[in-house]
């Protein structure tokens, strides 16, 4: 299957961003809107509570469950945006750190936000996605 993604680097823009600035799909692809993706368990229960990268963790594992349900997977990815509840630049990074990971080298354009609150009691990440596949 050929490469949906393409992802966009600059030699103009500051190196220290550690992702994409940008990505592009072919015009025949599919793309596909994920809600945002919480640190939800099975039940309904807030994951990790208090752990930062816990809940990066979990919300990237639901992520994934969601994009193959849409027939796609973490390469297919266009972009992410990650929330973090909190005012705190060393909870961003925790929960950056883990989602940097999980992508690899297939850094995608990110933005990392801090929140005052986000929907489910005791969550403190959510991390959206926007993927591209071909049919």
């Amino acid at each position: 299957m050929p490469k949906t993604v393409t992802l966009i680097r600059s030699a103009v823009l500051s190196s220290v961003a550690e992702y994409a600035y940008a990505a592009t799909a072919p015009s025949d692809a599919r793309l596909v809107f994920l809600a945002g993706a919480c640190p939800l368990d099975a039940d309904g229960t807030t994951a990790s509570l208090g752990d930062y990268a816990g809940q990066a963790r979990k919300c990237l594992e639901n992520m994934l469950v969601a994009l193959r349900e849409a027939g796609a997977g973490i390469e297919d990815v266009l972009s992410t945006r990650v929330l973090v509840a909190s005012t705190d630049r060393a909870d961003l990074g925790a929960a950056w750190e883990v989602v940097r990971d999980a992508f690899g080298d297939h850094d995608v354009p990110s933005t990392l936000l801090g929140v005052t609150v986000l929907g489910y009691e005791g969550q403190l990440v959510e991390i959206e996605a926007v993927a591209a596949v071909l049919d």
